[in-house]
């Protein structure tokens, strides 16, 4: 083990029953430095000694970075980190960066019960009845069984396959387009999945779901074409990035029925306000980015987390390191499969 005690800074603020289960998973290795409010000058300051930070959600900045000399390692607690760390900064210095993929049941089961409420218009519904309106009849033109149904899926790793299982379920048959992946037969016989094109996914598919990293290649990467291309009353479900998606174009595309509904869980701009213009429409469901934040998924990021930290100290091999270079980018493939086809 470490000949000394390393101090881990997280930097996004926590409950306290988030702190508390850190505190009681962390080896005796690592003492972690905590935030009492969300403010940057606090950051900047708590960083100074740290050796290893840990990020999520909050944006891991330059300034923070540069405030941390003793900076050796970077530990995401999800996947996400493309723009969540900036990751020059990272590299300028030589400092490692590792993420989790302990979220990805939540988010395959998130993607599916956003697309079942966007079915049925759940969230129209339930508000309406309480405030005594009964729409018994009036939403069957509009509402809609998976069974039977296409899902497509935009990206097929971790997540996507893991959809792609919980779909399934459903009697569903499948279309995916990832420039990287291209499942055995076995696996695509198992999941009902062929591949294809993004428009040939747009174009075929009842349930168009996303799963991929937002980069300056995939930015909008479905806009106000790509949505023109969707049949009526089809489904956009996005648990990836917000930025994946033109939201005023797809406001505009849902008023119009194509799509005819969305679930969305994430978004360019975090926090959203109440004027959001998806927030005004009643075909769409809305979450706030909360697909991978169960807790049961928390105790399973946090373990893994701090024991990669534990291992990266005591030169022991790490789990789900990110390269950091000029590697190339998977997502500018994705744009050219997308025209093209596999």
């Amino acid at each position: 083990m470490a000949s000394s005690v390393v101090k881990v800074f997280y930097n996004s603020l926590g409950t306290p029953e988030i702190y508390d289960l850190m505190q009681r998973l962390k080896p005796p290795s690592l003492e972690l430095v905590l935030l009492d409010r969300d403010d940057d000058g606090e950051r900047v300051a708590k960083v100074r000694e740290c050796e290893a930070i840990i990020a999520a959600a909050t944006r891991l900045t330059r300034r923070t970075i540069e405030a941390a000399p003793r900076l050796r390692f970077v530990q995401h607690q999800g996947v996400g980190y493309h723009d969540t760390v900036d990751v020059s900064a990272l590299a300028e210095r030589g400092i490692r960066l590792a993420v989790s993929t302990a979220g990805t049941i939540g988010v395959a089961e998130h993607a599916v019960m956003l697309a079942l409420a966007a079915a049925r218009r759940l969230t129209f519904a339930d508000p309406e009845l309480r405030t005594g309106r009964w729409h018994a009849n009036s939403l069957r033109p509009v509402s809609m069984e998976l069974a039977g149904k296409t899902v497509g899926y935009v990206g097929m790793g971790r997540i996507g396959q893991a959809a792609a299982e919980r779909f399934r379920g459903f009697r569903t048959k499948g279309l995916y387009a990832d420039p990287n992946v291209r499942l055995p037969p076995e696996r695509e016989e198992e999941l009902g999945l062929a591949p294809a094109s993004l428009d040939r996914i747009l174009r075929e598919a009842d349930v168009v779901t996303l799963h991929l990293p937002l980069t300056s290649d995939t930015r909008n990467l479905i806009g106000r074409d790509e949505l023109s291309l969707m049949k009526p009353n089809s489904i956009l479900i996005n648990t990836a990035r917000g930025g994946i998606v033109d939201e005023d174009a797809l406001a505009a595309a849902l008023k119009e029925g194509r799509p005819g509904a969305a679930g969305i869980d994430v978004f360019e701009t975090e926090p959203v306000t109440a004027n959001h213009p998806l927030a005004l429409l009643p075909n769409t469901v809305l979450t706030p980015h909360i697909a991978a934040g169960t807790w049961d998924s928390f105790v399973g990021k946090m373990d893994t987390v701090l024991s990669n930290i534990a291992a990266f100290f005591d030169g022991r091999p790490l789990q789900n390191e990110i390269v950091l270079g000029p590697a190339p980018d998977r997502s500018a493939a994705l744009l050219d499969i997308a025209r093209r086809g596999p």
